[in-house]
């Protein structure tokens, strides 16, 4: 049996539900929602940027408190590090300062989700990274919590 695209019981942390509906959806469709050919159809935000390996956008379900919260995703679907390009890597790296700079973005968390989901705490099983900023201007801010595992 293939293994899923999606971790339906890491999406069911959101409180309104919505995320969870349209993880459902993809379970039934059985495809990974970050592969370009389905990206369009499960994702609403529009592409920031498209480099020859990452495609950049917002997170379309931003965690609670971020003025930033932006996706950069694979463009081949791949799970792993291991199976990360140099010239990936350094395309990755360039993503993230330009959008850093013209964002004016003072500070945040980059991380990536790879491998297994029951590890990683992701619902998609397509390897991405995540750029977060809080909004510090917010007042009675609160800290922002993601799941690992």
């Amino acid at each position: 049996m293939p293994k899923p695209f999606v971790n339906l019981k890491n999406a069911s942390t959101r409180p309104d539900g919505k995320y969870k509906n349209v993880i459902q959806k993809i379970v039934k469709d059985d495809v990974c929602p970050f592969c370009s050919e389905y990206l369009k159809k499960y994702h609403k935000k529009p592409i920031i940027k498209t480099g020859r390996f990452w495609i950049l956008t917002e997170n379309m379900y931003p965690y609670t408190g971020a003025r930033h919260h932006l996706l950069l995703i694979h463009k081949k679907h791949i799970e792993t590090i291991a199976d990360v390009s140099a010239q990936a890597w350094s395309e990755l790296l360039k993503l993230v300062r330009r959008e850093m700079k013209k964002r004016r973005i003072g500070g945040g968390t980059f991380y990536l989700r790879f491998g297994d989901t029951a590890y990683t705490g992701a619902s998609v099983a397509h390897l991405h990274a995540n750029l977060l900023s809080l909004d510090i201007r917010r007042k009675n801010r609160k800290p922002i919590f993601t799941r690992v595992g």
